[in-house]
């Protein structure tokens, strides 16, 4: 939080302050009485000057201030935002279905395997820091499709709710591509963005929701709505945790078979001039991701907007309390002969 002025080259006009205060001491005040001889008053010449006369100058000039200083409107600044005027609006559709929790061989994180979705969690993470000027949502399925987050500038916000996802969130024995895909377009088809797309990941085929893949596909099509696939494992088999030893507490795992329906998943991206991508290893998704942040590059007008805490009332309620107990004491206890 940074403290500034709006208009500062205002505050030049404390210079004039001293200026004023110097000019009207060297002319000094009308006397109020006149006498035509000195001998008159000369039992009070000894009389010293009371000094509380001099406070009530000194107080106006200082309210003086302080209304330059609220003219000079103070403020803090709070938080700042860039915000794309013609950007590209995404949602990526994760699947968090049971087989998400397959342990494919070339999926490392850190120097050990990992499960396809922390993979694929890690991968989106570093795609959406490169993304700064572009709308993100993120949708996530399984038996059903939910809206994690919605398309939004807030990336802080968008990881935080990543990272709290995990398999076991949401029912996660079926997969509904089609209802993802659906939900996904409901978050895009009212915005007013230069491009829209949906990235889709997925290791499964469509066994639940209303809705068909392609039949979404056309709808998305009809919308301008391009949809990147995914298909997330190696090719046969993956070796996926089962359960854990009640002697060794290690994890038991067995092979379950890959079954991606290709097909489908291509045929999603034709239909919408997209591609479809194989990512069998943690490499290979982070270059798909590349790929896609290279195809779906946009010139962006970026605008940056900045959010005030005025301060100017903290100047000038002081001023005007002081301009008030001025006045007062200058009739009351203070008052002088004109």
């Amino acid at each position: 939080m940074n403290f500034t002025f709006a208009h500062p080259w205002l505050l030049l006009l404390l210079l004039v302050i001293p200026v004023l205060a110097w000019f009207r001491g060297k002319r000094g005040r009308q006397p109020a009485f006149l006498y035509s001889s000195v001998q008159l008053v000369k039992g009070i010449i000894g009389i010293t000057k009371s000094s509380a006369g001099s406070i009530l100058p000194k107080m106006r000039w200082f309210v003086l201030a302080l209304f330059i200083f609220a003219l000079a409107q103070p403020r803090f600044v709070q938080s700042e935002t860039k915000v794309s005027a013609s950007g590209v609006d995404i949602v990526v559709a994760l699947d968090m279905s049971g087989s998400m929790l397959a342990e494919d061989e070339g999926f490392v994180l850190n120097g050990q395997q990992a499960t396809r979705f922390i993979i694929a969690r890690d991968v989106l993470k570093k795609f959406v820091d490169k993304r700064q000027s572009d709308r993100i949502g993120l949708v996530v399925f399984g038996t059903q499709a939910y809206v994690a987050v919605p398309p939004t500038l807030d990336h802080e916000f968008l990881l935080k709710n990543l990272e709290r996802l995990g398999i076991g969130s949401i029912n996660g024995n079926q997969t509904a591509i089609g209802s993802a895909l659906s939900t996904s377009m409901n978050r895009l088809r009212e915005l007013k963005s230069k491009s829209k797309i949906i990235i889709l990941m997925t290791d499964g085929q469509n066994n639940a929701g209303k809705v068909p893949p392609l039949t979404a596909a056309e709808a998305a099509r009809a919308l301008g709505i391009k949809i990147y696939t995914i298909g997330v494992g190696t090719k046969g088999v993956a070796r996926m945790a089962v359960g854990t030893d009640p002697f060794s507490g290690q994890k038991i795992y067995q092979q379950v078979p890959v079954d991606i329906d290709e097909g489908t998943l291509t045929s999603i991206s034709k239909m919408t001039n997209a591609k479809y991508y194989r990512a069998d290893s943690t490499a290979t998704l982070e270059k798909i991701y590349a790929d896609i942040d290279r195809l779906e590059k946009t010139e962006a007008e970026v605008k940056k907007y900045t959010q005030f805490q005025e301060l100017f009332a903290w100047f000038v309620i002081p001023g005007m309390f002081l301009l008030l107990l001025e006045v007062i004491l200058s009739h009351t206890i203070w008052r002088k002969l004109p």
